[in-house]
């Protein structure tokens, strides 16, 4: 069962929330998070947001292709994703965009594209996610305490957050589809935390420590929270990332991620380690291999 936690009493550091808190960092890798800043008329407003540009003709989306630039920003088409190399492209529609630091040179901090359409799109993306930055913070220092760290620990690595807010279109499981198309193949993701909002739509599934795949809901309003590679990773193993995917049914779902990685030269390598290991290098190395229009770049 996926530990539900409530955002207020764990602000609170409630000791029965905390040792659930415990529970879904060390066990489960994921959790849902429910009384947050954020409420569900908010949430509300941006999937209609995303619903929209994703509604709008083909070819005005392709005015923000992101397969057109170098990096991980703008609509993503169907089929332009692979996470798994083993199973086909992804079938979902994306929109990325994040944290912004051209001065950089740094393909995670890349300008955002931002289509002429829907209106109201861009302002709407961009307040949601300063917003979900901070419940995210919020929930790192809750972890962070958690594991037995000081609560500040996360923070002072989180000033120039690699950052990226994407939009998920699922359409409805295609027909024909075989074993090995996904809307998402099975993967862990790359980086630290993942704050997700949904339409209520099913289709998420996680794959327990006994194989079995079993299906994470929330209910519009509440989040799905997991943890990537990296947190894993930087913890020794403290924080677990768990394997997930999205096969489809017959509806179609749009869900929406926060991926919430430090800034980029965090050293994110276990403690005691004498092998640095920056936390760009890990996530542009991951995105290359996603991402089809990034593929063999290094």
């Amino acid at each position: 069962m996926i530990p539900a936690l409530d955002a207020a009493r764990l602000s609170a550091r409630a000791p029965d929330e905390m040792e659930r808190l415990r529970v879904a960092v060390q066990e489960t890798g994921f959790l849902t998070l429910a009384n947050s800043a954020i409420g569900p008329d908010r949430v509300a407003g941006v999937i209609a947001a995303y619903r929209a540009f994703f509604a709008l003709p083909p070819e005005e989306k392709r005015r923000v292709d992101m397969a057109a630039t170098g990096a991980s920003r703008g609509w993503g088409a169907p089929l332009s994703e692979q996470v798994d190399p083993g199973s086909n492209p992804d079938y979902k529609e994306v929109f990325d965009s994040g944290h912004e630091w051209p001065e950089s040179g740094l393909r995670t901090y890349a300008p955002n594209l931002w289509p002429a359409r829907p209106a109201g799109f861009r302002a709407t993306l961009e307040s949601y996610f300063a917003e979900a930055c901070a419940v995210s913070m919020d929930l790192l220092a809750a972890i962070a305490e958690a594991i037995g760290r000081d609560p500040a620990h996360f923070a002072r690595a989180f000033d120039r957050p690699m950052a990226l807010l994407r939009g998920n279109h699922y359409p409805a499981r295609p027909e024909g589809a075989g074993e090995r198309d996904f809307g998402i193949a099975p993967h862990t993701d790359y980086g630290c935390l993942t704050l997700l909002a949904t339409d209520g739509v099913s289709g998420l599934e996680l794959r327990g420590r006994d194989g079995a795949w079993r299906p994470v809901e929330a209910a519009p309003g509440a989040f799905v929270v997991n943890f990537g590679e990296m947190l894993e990773l930087w913890t020794d193993g403290a924080v677990r990332a768990t394997e997930h995917r999205v096969r489809g049914t017959a509806q179609e779902r749009i869900s929406v991620p926060l991926f919430f990685n430090p800034r980029f030269d965090v050293d994110v390598a276990p403690p005691g380690s004498d092998r640095p290991v920056r936390a760009v290098d890990h996530l542009q190395r991951r995105y290359d291999e996603t991402y089809l229009h990034l593929k063999g770049r290094g």
